[in-house]
């Protein structure tokens, strides 16, 4: 009986709390809807686009458009001398290669005669070659 007694008790508290939320939300809502038909029904509200600062408005949007316009052309042509620039290294760095691999194919050639060069001396007898790859004569 404890129990049923003490659901009671706090349903009657929660009446009131629940009472008082509608009540506020109910003065919230009317309110709204007070200054929402205020708003629409004003008769002397100045059309957005008839008022002096909607043309003010829009040519200095149209002059801010312009201005980003111009930027944007403007970086747009940085960008374009910017990859002339890389192609212009690019193209230079590709000579350099070339150059480079032209050096070592002479090396590499210049080496493989030495080593044949070595070879027939040490076929021939005129020097000895160890392990380490010292060179005597014998």
């Amino acid at each position: 009986m404890n129990r049923e007694h003490a659901g009671r008790m706090s349903l009657k508290k929660q009446i009131p709390v629940v009472l008082a939320a509608f009540m506020i939300t109910f003065i919230l809502a009317f309110g709204m809807f007070g200054i929402g038909s205020s708003a629409v029904s004003n008769k002397n509200a100045v059309a957005v686009s008839n008022s002096p600062s909607a043309s003010v408005s829009s040519t200095s949007q149209a002059q801010s458009g312009q201005s980003q316009i111009d930027q944007l052309q403007n970086l747009i042509t940085q960008y374009q001398q910017r990859e002339q620039q890389y192609q212009q290294r690019e193209q230079q760095l590709q000579n350099q290669l070339s150059t480079v691999q032209s050096n070592l194919d002479q090396a590499n050639s210049l080496l493989q005669q030495y080593q044949r060069l070595v070879q027939a001396l040490v076929d021939r007898g005129v020097i000895r070659v160890d392990q380490q790859g010292r060179i005597f004569l014998p």
